[in-house]
């Protein structure tokens, strides 16, 4: 395994961070102890979960994946050799089930709370904002709609207020973003020279399907000293090639849960079978190449990868051994040139 820090800290991550969000759904609970040993075991010390989890997200199984983790972690007694990482679910149809508020002083305080219950810690070593409040376009919105008429009203300065309060209790160590744009991302930060705590890390989609990272955000990362978290790595599995020439799984997660579509359109497809012939080229699986490329990136501090069966996790974690050559990463990027983002 290879290690970094989290931006600005002395917190050391694994380059791979474990995802958790089909704990407890597409997995059970002895699934998910089974891939957290096998992680651990192959060195990786970061894991990252969220109270939404599992998803797709239900009020039957709210906060389950959470719960998988913190009675693993007893039953480890390891909690002082991971680095955990959680959300607080922002606002909106799909939360309700949770609750109806975004980010109040009471929502961060409780939602706090009950996740240091269901991970059995009294400490979060990184505590992320899982998406804005306000409307704008994420989770595959590809344009800005300047036509809304979005109630929201700028409350950074306070949400970062309530959270220095949070980290000053000790149940919070430092605090990330998620799914959010450059406008947000460089107002958190320059909020925080006002003694307000810096938010360190930022949790957005990125892959070979989805480099729109590169855009604005990347840059902020290498000039602010901030580390992104990729997300969907694989593209929800559609970049490990399982997916090409029409073939469905039985067990796969656009089979089980369809409208789980964001990574899976035609220009997906098209750009994935390119990248498969790449791969194929220089010897490489198509897992390896696509994840291999996320971990070569300067602004990225982990790839946060996920599966649902032990050798899809074991194929993706050694993926931190391959080192891309300079005629593999020309040809990926002619097909960027080709086919840009077909997964936004």
């Amino acid at each position: 395994m290879k290690y970094t820090f989290l931006p600005s800290t002395n917190i050391k991550v694994s380059k791979i961070c474990l995802g958790t969000m089909t704990f407890g759904n597409q997995n059970s609970e002895k699934e998910g102890f089974d891939q957290m040993d096998l992680a651990t075991d192959m060195g990786i010390n970061f894991i990252d979960t969220a109270e939404l989890y599992p998803v797709p997200a239900t009020a039957e199984l709210y906060a389950d994946t959470e719960k998988i983790i913190g009675k693993w972690m007893s039953k480890k007694n390891n909690r002082d050799q991971i680095v955990l990482a959680t959300k607080i679910a922002g606002p909106g149809d799909y939360t309700k089930h949770i609750r109806t508020t975004g980010f109040t002083k009471s929502a961060l305080s409780s939602a706090v709370d009950e996740s240091l219950k269901r991970l059995k810690t009294d400490y979060i070593d990184l505590y992320q904002l899982h998406w804005p409040e306000r409307i704008t376009n994420t989770f595959g919105k590809r344009d800005f709609d300047s036509s809304f008429n979005d109630k929201w009203e700028d409350n950074f300065e306070n949400v970062l207020f309530n959270l220095k309060e949070i980290i000053s209790s000790g149940k919070v160590r430092q605090i990330g973003i998620s799914n959010e744009n450059p406008w947000a991302f460089m107002k958190y930060l320059e909020l925080s020279k006002k003694k307000l705590p810096k938010t360190i890390t930022i949790q957005n989609p990125y892959s070979l399907l989805n480099r729109l990272f590169e855009i604005g955000n990347s840059e902020i990362c290498m000039r602010e000293d901030v580390g992104l978290l990729a997300y969907s790595p694989l593209g929800f599995g559609v970049l490990s090639g399982k997916y090409l020439n029409g073939n469905m799984p039985e067990d796969s997660r656009l089979k089980l849960f369809p409208n789980l579509s964001r990574f899976s359109g035609e220009n997906s497809m098209k750009a994935t079978s390119m990248y498969y012939n790449i791969s194929k080229k220089h010897d490489l699986s198509l897992t390896q190449m696509a994840l291999s490329f996320v971990n070569s990136r300067p602004f990225v501090t982990s790839n946060i990868i996920g599966a649902s069966k032990l050798n899809q996790l074991k194929e993706n974690i050694e993926s931190i051994n391959i080192d891309l050559s300079e005629d593999a990463l020309k040809d990926i990027n002619e097909v960027h040139k080709i086919i840009p983002n077909p997964a936004p």
